[in-house]
């Protein structure tokens, strides 16, 4: 019996740590960071890799599907450094945001990123700082139907892709989204 409560526990803590494993830390409910992996909770990593409707791709991007990356950015847990196969590279305007979760809690500040396509009734021209929009995106849970702040806008090219952590795990697959700046070439 001691036997089967010891896998049932390492099993709980396993899919928890899996999880958590994107960004999420102590840090994470100090609603006064700016920064995205202080300030987000649990990240969505469907491996559907849907696209909202009326995105378009970017002809002759910097990084083509297939290439590999290295990321730069610290989005999350494990992610600073790491290698990136690129998935998917669009054209549009990426957003940081903050919002308050549908489920309550405390406001999320700074998430990076949102794009122009995930915003409800979004429109063909990029919103300035300080517009409030509702947000179509399922990144984390609580996103999906918020109400946010548009802190930041920058047209550039948002990739998607797979990558496995540096601080180990299983891969993520289809990760929305990064920014050209946030890659490099090894």
């Amino acid at each position: 019996m001691k036997k089967y409560a010891m896998i049932l526990l390492t099993t709980v803590i396993t899919g928890s740590l899996m999880l958590s494993g994107c960004g999420k830390n102590a840090e994470q409910h100090n609603s006064s960071s700016d920064s995205h992996a202080a300030s987000t909770g649990e990240m969505h990593h469907s491996d559907s890799g849907e696209l909202p409707e009326g995105l378009q791709e970017k002809k002759n991007p910097t990084y083509p599907v297939g290439s590999q990356a290295v990321m730069s950015t610290d989005h999350m847990a494990g992610m600073k450094g790491a290698e990136a196969t690129i998935v998917g590279a669009y054209e549009t305007t990426a957003y940081a945001v903050s919002y308050t979760p549908t489920t309550g809690g405390d406001t999320v500040k700074n998430h990076k990123w949102v794009i122009q396509e995930e915003i409800q009734d979004h429109t063909d021209q990029p919103y300035a700082a300080g517009t409030e929009v509702v947000l179509n995106a399922d990144h984390m849970p609580g996103m999906k139907g918020a109400k946010a702040t548009i802190d930041s806008a920058e047209q550039t090219t948002v990739y998607i892709v797979d990558y496995t952590p540096t601080t180990g795990g299983d891969p993520v697959k289809n990760h929305k989204w990064v920014t050209e700046e946030e890659l490099s070439i090894q």
